[in-house]
């Protein structure tokens, strides 16, 4: 089997990732604009909704926004409002995923990823360096040149988003899962983008077999160089952590140390998923609300803060309020998968850690 240990607790943590990735993804979506929502003004919009501390999904506006309008899907994910999850690419790269590894298993190569990109993905549907890249492979490029040729956003979030598949694929083994992550990542980005995909795998892999999260930030620091940009932002945060300093005192010092990187790029957002998650301290609620209250990029950092702690704490862990209003269901812009049932997607999940054991 797994290090996990039975097959029902195997199964309950990955439906775990699974559920928490969206319902992070579903939380951070309205306010998903890190250069107008920042983590002030997302905390005024709570406090005027009476939402602080935040313990369940957006409420809806009320009173004076400041002139700033929520992102055009907010009425499918404020609280009362949610009818199974909206599309988002945070989720369809995660379906894509899963059908990457059940179509070409886990020696897939980079060319076969962008391969099922052209087949099942709307370049619309596309941001940024996946952009980039998709518009690389139409013209005939290969990879790296893909990720390197006329894409300004090779350090950007994008590849870590695409990393959960991996680390819920390789339970315990987070070595494993950031070299999967990788082989995707290298489609589309270089560098510290690639890191962030390597380390959100890893995280994801450990968080199965350990008992905090701090032993999951620290096994997944191992998997990428010790000097890069990204670890030394992870450590910073950890250590700021460590001695005692609030999680708005360690996200401003860290934001000053990052300044100037845009609210899309992988280290700032790191950090603010770094924070998260170890001032969220394993409490699901907790990790995904104060990883959007940072602000930047929050849908993906909800998302991946959620997967984080939903395969830590399992799916019979995380409160009803997150997961009920999901109603199992899961909208997609990956073709074949629209109205895919969450649960089906997480079973199909374990049938790979199983298979690939």
């Amino acid at each position: 089997m797994t290090p996990v240990g039975t097959e029902q607790e195997l199964a309950d943590r990955v439906l775990g990732g699974w559920l928490g990735r969206i319902a992070g993804n579903m939380l951070g979506k309205p306010v998903e604009q890190g250069d107008l929502w920042t983590r002030d003004r997302i905390d005024r919009y709570l406090r005027q909704a009476a939402a602080l501390p935040l313990t369940d999904y957006l409420p809806e506006p009320v009173g004076d926004d400041d002139g700033l309008e929520l992102r055009p899907e907010w009425r499918e994910c404020v609280r009362g409002r949610i009818h199974g999850s909206c599309r988002d690419d945070d989720v369809d790269y995660a379906i894509l995923g899963l059908h990457l590894l059940e179509t070409h298993g886990f020696d897939f190569s980079t060319e076969q990823v962008g391969d099922l990109w052209l087949l099942r993905l709307p370049y619309l549907q596309t941001f940024t360096a996946e952009r980039a890249a998709y518009r690389n492979l139409a013209n005939g490029l290969k990879p790296p040149l893909t990720a390197t040729y006329d894409n300004p956003c090779q350090e950007w979030i994008g590849a870590l988003i695409r990393a959960d598949i991996y680390g819920w694929t390789c339970p315990g083994a987070p070595r494993r899962a950031a070299s999967l992550a990788r082989r995707d990542a290298v489609l589309s980005h270089t560098g510290n983008g690639v890191y962030g995909a390597m380390w959100a795998a890893a995280l994801i892999s450990a968080a199965f077999t350990v008992d905090t999260v701090r032993q999951a930030v620290d096994q997944a620091l191992a998997v990428i160089p010790a000097s890069s940009r990204l670890a030394r932002t992870v450590r910073r945060v950890a250590s700021l952590h460590d001695t005692r300093m609030t999680w708005e005192d360690t996200l401003t010092t860290v934001a000053e140390e990052t300044a100037g990187l845009g609210w899309i790029h992988t280290i700032p957002n790191a950090a603010v998923l770094t924070a998260g998650l170890l001032y969220g301290d394993g409490d699901f609620t907790r990790s995904i609300t104060l990883t959007v209250r940072g602000g930047l990029d929050t849908d993906s950092n909800g998302a991946t803060a959620g997967s984080v702690t939903g395969v830590l704490t399992g799916a019979e862990a995380i409160p009803a309020q997150w997961t009920e209003p999901l109603e199992d269901r899961v909208r997609s812009a990956v073709f074949g998968f629209d109205g895919a049932h969450i649960s089906e997607l997480a079973e199909r999940t374990v049938r790979l850690v199983e298979a690939g054991a």
